[in-house]
C-alpha cells in the first residue's frame, strides 16, 4: 500500500538538503572565481560582480526599488535645493561611469543631521546631508557615494533578500509558498518593511568596501580618503553616540576592517601621478548647506497682515 505522506516526507527532506547546499555554494562563490573578478580594478566595466543567486531579474529589482523609494521619499524630507542636489547627482553619475553596475542610478538627498547613506534595490541611492557636514573633502564624501554603489553594483540588496528566502524555505514545504515564484513574491510583498534590505551581511559590506576603493580610483579620486571618512565616522560616534546611523553602527568600523581596506589599495590599485582630493565645488556647496541650515533655524518672525476693508 503506499504511503504518499511518507513519501512526500522524503521528498521534502531532500528538498531542504538541496536548499541548504544552494545556500553554501552562493555563500562560498565569493571566495572563488568571483573574488579574482572583484579585485580586478582593470577589468571594471567589463566584469560580472553581481553573483549568480538571485531570484529578481534586474526588472524585477528596479520595480521594487521604485516602490521603495517612493515609500522613502514621502517619509524622508528631501532637500529642495536644485544646485546642490545636481552636485551630489554630479558626482554620483561621474562614480557610475567607472563602475559595474548594470542599470541607471539616482541620488537623492535626505535633510538630516545623522550620518547615514543607504542603497535601495535597483539602484536608488540616498545620502543624508550630515554624511555631507561629516566628511572633510570631496574624496571622502565620493568614497561613501562609492561604497553605496558598490552595494548597488553587486545587488546586494535584492541576493541578500534570496539567501534569506532560501534559509527559510529549508524549514517550509515550498507548497505551502507556492515554489520559486511564491519565494520570490513573497519577498515582494514584505518588501514594504525594508530595514532588513539595508542591514548587508558583513561579507556584503566587505565586498562593497573592497568596490568602492575600486570606483573611487578609477574615477580618478584618491581612494586613501575612504580610510579617512572611515576614521571620521568612527571618531564622531564615539564623541557623539547616536549621531551615526544604526545601519552605520550595525558594521562597526574595526580596525580590522580599515585594514583591510588599506591592503587593497596597496595591493591592487595601481599608483597614480595625481589624484582628486577636493575642489573648490565642494567647499563652496558645503558653505551652501550651511546656510541652509542656518536659514531654516532661524524663528519665524511674525509680519503684519493687510486686511482689505
Amino acid at each position: 500500500m503506499a504511503r504518499p505522506l511518507r513519501t512526500g516526507f522524503f521528498r521534502l527532506n531532500a528538498m531542504r538538503s538541496l536548499l541548504a547546499t544552494i545556500v553554501l555554494l552562493g555563500a562560498a562563490l565569493p571566495a572563488g572565481a568571483a573574488d579574482a573578478r572583484l579585485k580586478d580594478p582593470g577589468a571594471i566595466g567589463a566584469r560580472s560582480v553581481s553573483g549568480s543567486l538571485n531570484f529578481f531579474s534586474i526588472e524585477k529589482e528596479i520595480a521594487l526599488g521604485r516602490q521603495l523609494a517612493i515609500e522613502v521619499e514621502k517619509q524622508a524630507r528631501l532637500v529642495d535645493d536644485a544646485i546642490l542636489t545636481e552636485y551630489i547627482n554630479r558626482i554620483g553619475q561621474n562614480l557610475v561611469r567607472n563602475s559595474d553596475v548594470e542599470f541607471p542610478v539616482t541620488f537623492r538627498l535626505i535633510e538630516s543631521d545623522e550620518v547615514n547613506a543607504f542603497t535601495l534595490p535597483g539602484g536608488h541611492i540616498f545620502i543624508n546631508t550630515g554624511l555631507i557636514r561629516l566628511s572633510g573633502n570631496e574624496a571622502q564624501l565620493a568614497s561613501a557615494i562609492a561604497h553605496e554603489l558598490g552595494h548597488a553594483a553587486a545587488r546586494h540588496a535584492t541576493r541578500q533578500a534570496t539567501r534569506s528566502d532560501l534559509i527559510e524555505a529549508g524549514t517550509l514545504p515550498l507548497a505551502v509558498i507556492g515554489g520559486w515564484a511564491g519565494l520570490a513574491a513573497r519577498e515582494v510583498a514584505t518588501a514594504a518593511a525594508p530595514m532588513a534590505l539595508f542591514n548587508f551581511s558583513r561579507e556584503f559590506e566587505t565586498e562593497a568596501d573592497l568596490l568602492g576603493v575600486e570606483y573611487l580610483w578609477k574615477a580618478g579620486y584618491d581612494p586613501g580618503a575612504s580610510v579617512d571618512l572611515f576614521e571620521a565616522v568612527e571618531s564622531t560616534e564615539r564623541r557623539h553616540p547616536g549621531s551615526v546611523s544604526q545601519l552605520f553602527r550595525s558594521h562597526p568600523l574595526t580596525s580590522d576592517r580599515i585594514a583591510k581596506t588599506e591592503k587593497n589599495i596597496d595591493s591592487l590599485l595601481p599608483a597614480r601621478g595625481e589624484y582628486v582630493v577636493n575642489t573648490s565645488e565642494y567647499e563652496e556647496m558645503r558653505e551652501r548647506l550651511n546656510r541652509m541650515t542656518v536659514k531654516s533655524a532661524e524663528p519665524q518672525v511674525a509680519r503684519p497682515t493687510l486686511y482689505s476693508k
